[in-house]
């Protein structure tokens, strides 16, 4: 190949007499798909259930909107670190450790919640359970996209995101719907262990990668885990040599921004930022945002609005699948932009003229996120895709994480209007982006892929 980046694998595999095979889908991958999803159940519960918390905890802990912002954002920061640098560790070592490991982090911290009575505790212990999400983030679409059968992955990935809409919002009914006091809260804190000691359980026995095996010189082991795991009858280890043949066994992480790559990793840094920022910053403070709106029945939007979530999530993964990436990046931001926009113009309206284009937005931008696991591994060959998803994930959250620190803040400052039209800015710099750089990868085939 003759550059090691992810369009060089797409064009090697439209080349290759073998692309496009259809492999078969066995009950390895469903639970490998499983367990990812319950990392993202996991990650949505977690990240919900401090919302819905907050203004319990407001109360009992006398929390200043610094304070307020800091424990909304306190997992988005700590999924900024494990990402990051666990992103790469997983390109170095191995995705398997990691994607087990994590999860003992993840269940011992979340099960503490349950005596962080004091805020400097909380948000220590939230930075952590956000540092090993941050990992998962990074290994979990990386193994499962290597894992995973060529013409389901934009599905299975895509799932991933409805399972997240469907921690979130179970999270937000039962902080809806449950009497919340501070006992109440810390339990509720707390209950994100379950979730994640299942995944931790189920996670127990999943192999290595064969992608990463075959680019660290281990075709052999990689050619029996296709075997005995992937239905895969033919697989060699001549083959899985061939295939790690055609890239280095590792990759620097400089190699993120060299020739021929740099364009997809800053377009991935920009459109998962712009995407997920409004998302966070939203969602965690809902119930702020419907008594901005002045809207009496508050908790039954807020019900109203979580069915859109779920709903757009689940319908939104049909397009994911039938559509190509470039499109279907460059329409939902662009109606996702429109619809904040015009909340930020009509912000003198009824808070129920408003609840309009807040639906649309919630409906959209639920299936949009769909795209956001499924994007960011095909932007990157075998060998940098742990890195590369790893650094996107890192810095998305920095940016989603600014955006739940300063919302509360500008909602109080500016109102409603000027915060829903800051972050449509943020939104339309999506869309210039997506329209100036988003590559199609739809059809993008691993190396390995088109060797069987």
């Amino acid at each position: 190949m003759p550059t090691n980046t992810a369009a060089a694998e797409e064009s090697a595999a439209e080349a290759s007499p073998g692309a496009g095979p259809k492999e078969p889908l066995t009950g390895f991958h469903v639970r490998v798909t499983a367990t990812t999803f319950g990392a993202n159940f996991s990650d949505g519960y977690a990240l919900g259930i401090i919302g819905a918390v907050l203004p319990t905890l407001n109360t009992t802990m006398h929390l200043s909107g610094v304070c307020q912002g800091l424990l909304g954002a306190s997992a988005l920061i700590g999924l900024f670190f494990g990402s990051i640098l666990l992103g790469r560790v997983a390109d170095v070592i191995g995705r398997q450790k990691l994607y087990l490991y994590n999860f003992v982090l993840i269940a011992i911290a979340s099960a503490a919640q349950l005596w962080a009575h004091d805020p400097l505790v909380l948000f220590l212990l939230r930075l952590v359970i956000g540092f090993g999400l941050g990992a998962d983030y990074a290994v979990g679409p990386t193994l499962l996209s290597e894992f995973a059968p060529r013409r389901l992955r934009g599905l299975l990935l895509g799932s991933l995101t409805v399972l997240w809409t469907v921690g979130y919002v179970a999270a937000n009914i039962l902080g809806t719907y449950l009497p919340i006091t501070d006992n109440a809260a810390h339990w509720l804190l707390a209950s994100g262990a379950l979730p994640a000691l299942l995944v931790l359980l189920l996670r127990i026995g999943i192999p290595e990668s064969p992608s990463w095996l075959a680019t660290r010189g281990r075709a052999a082991e990689a050619a029996e885990i296709r075997r005995r795991y992937l239905g895969q009858a033919d697989a060699t280890a001549e083959s899985a040599q061939a295939a790690a043949a055609e890239q280095p066994p590792a990759a620097r992480f400089g190699q993120l921004f060299a020739r021929g790559q740099a364009t997809r990793t800053w377009f991935g840094v920009i459109f998962y930022s712009a995407q997920i920022l409004p998302y966070f910053a939203i969602y965690t403070f809902m119930s702020q945002i419907l008594g901005t709106l002045h809207i009496s029945d508050a908790d039954t939007q807020n019900l109203v609005l979580n069915v859109a979530l779920l709903l757009g999530g689940i319908i939104g993964l049909w397009p994911v699948q039938r559509m190509g990436r470039r499109p279907f990046a460059i329409g939902t931001f662009a109606i996702l932009t429109v619809c904040l926009a015009t909340m930020a113009v009509l912000s003198g309206a009824s808070g129920w003229a408003l609840m309009v284009p807040f639906l649309i937005y919630t409906f959209v931008m639920a299936g949009a996120s769909n795209i956001t696991q499924v994007y960011p591994p095909e932007l990157f060959p075998t060998a940098l895709r742990g890195t590369g998803v790893g650094f996107l994930n890192g810095t998305s959250r920095i940016a989603s994480a600014v955006g739940t620190f300063i919302l509360p803040v500008s909602l109080t400052q500016l109102g409603v209007g000027w915060s829903m039209g800051w972050m449509a800015l943020v939104l339309l710099l999506g869309t210039a982006v997506s329209l100036a750089w988003a590559p199609e990868t739809r059809n993008t085939l691993t190396a390995e892929d088109w060797q069987h």
